[in-house]
C-alpha cells in the first residue's frame, strides 16, 4: 500500500469516517427525505384523485342541475298550457253564461212586453168593439140590435161562433200540442170553448194561446204540421190572390 503511496491507517480512518457519515446520513437524512417524498407523492396523488372526484361530482351536479332545469321548464310550460286552456275554457264558459243570461233577460223582457201588450189590447178590446158598432150604425143609418152587434164583434175577434171554433171542421188532426193565435186577447170563456173544441177534434193534449194583432181578426190554429187559417188577414190575402 505504501508502494502505491497510500497510508493504510489513514485509509481505514477515512473509510470509517465515510461509513459513519453514510450511516448518519442514511438514518437521519436519506430515510426521512424518502419518507417526506413518499408522503408528498401520496398527498399529490390523493389531491389529484380528489380533484378527479370533484370534477366528476361537478359534472354530475351540472348534469343533474340541467335535468332539473329542463324538468322544471317542461313542468312550467305544461302548467302554463293547462292554465291557458283553463283560462280559455273559463272565458268561453263566461261568454256562454253571459249570452245565456242575456238570452234569458231578452226572453223575459219580450214576455213582459207581450204581456203588457196583451193587457193593453184586452183593455182596448171593448173600445174597438164600441167603435166598430158605431161605425156600423153610421153606415146602416139606424141603430141595430146592440146584443146582436156585440155578438158579431166578438165572433170577429174570437173566431168562436155559436160555441164552436169557426175554422175547425169534422176532420181529425194529429199532433200532441196546438197553438191558437188571435188578433186580440181572448177571454177565459173563449179560451175554454176553443180548448174543448180542439181536444174533441184533435189528439192535442196541450193548447197554448198567443196574440198577433197582424191577423186583424179571427183565428190561426197550428196542430202538428197543419195550419188552419181563419184570420181576416188570411181571407184578405186569398181574395187578393183570387183577383190576380
Amino acid at each position: 500500500m505504501e508502494a502505491l503511496g497510500l497510508n493504510l491507517g489513514y485509509l481505514l480512518v477515512q473509510i470509517l469516517n465515510f461509513s459513519i457519515v453514510f450511516i448518519i446520513l442514511r438514518a437521519f437524512v436519506y430515510k426521512p427525505l424518502l419518507n417526506l417524498l413518499e408522503k408528498r407523492r401520496t398527498a399529490i396523488a390523493k389531491g389529484l384523485e380528489d380533484a378527479r372526484i370533484a370534477a366528476e361530482a361537478r359534472a354530475n351536479a351540472e348534469d343533474e342541475a340541467r335535468k332539473i332545469i329542463e324538468e322544471a321548464q317542461a313542468k312550467a310550460a305544461e302548467e302554463i298550457r293547462l292554465a291557458s286552456e283553463k283560462a280559455e275554457n273559463a272565458g268561453r264558459d263566461m261568454i256562454a253564461q253571459a249570452e245565456s243570461e242575456i238570452a234569458k233577460e231578452r226572453k223575459a223582457a219580450m214576455a213582459d212586453i207581450e204581456q203588457e201588450r196583451d193587457i193593453i189590447l184586452a183593455d182596448i178590446r171593448s173600445q174597438v168593439a164600441a167603435l166598430a158598432i158605431a161605425a156600423a150604425q153610421r153606415l146602416v143609418g139606424e141603430a141595430l140590435d146592440e146584443k146582436r152587434q156585440h155578438s158579431l164583434i166578438e165572433e170577429f175577434f174570437s173566431g168562436v161562433k155559436a160555441g164552436k171554433v169557426v175554422v175547425l171542421d169534422d176532420i181529425k188532426f194529429a199532433g200532441e200540442s196546438a197553438e191558437v193565435v188571435s188578433a186580440l186577447p181572448l177571454t177565459d170563456e173563449e179560451k175554454e170553448t176553443i180548448r174543448k173544441d180542439l181536444l174533441a177534434k184533435s189528439e192535442s193534449k196541450e193548447v197554448s194561446f198567443r196574440v198577433d194583432p197582424g191577423i186583424l181578426g179571427g183565428l190561426v190554429i197550428r196542430i202538428g204540421d197543419k195550419v188552419m187559417d181563419g184570420s181576416v188577414s188570411g181571407q184578405l190575402e186569398s181574395m187578393r190572390q183570387s183577383v190576380k
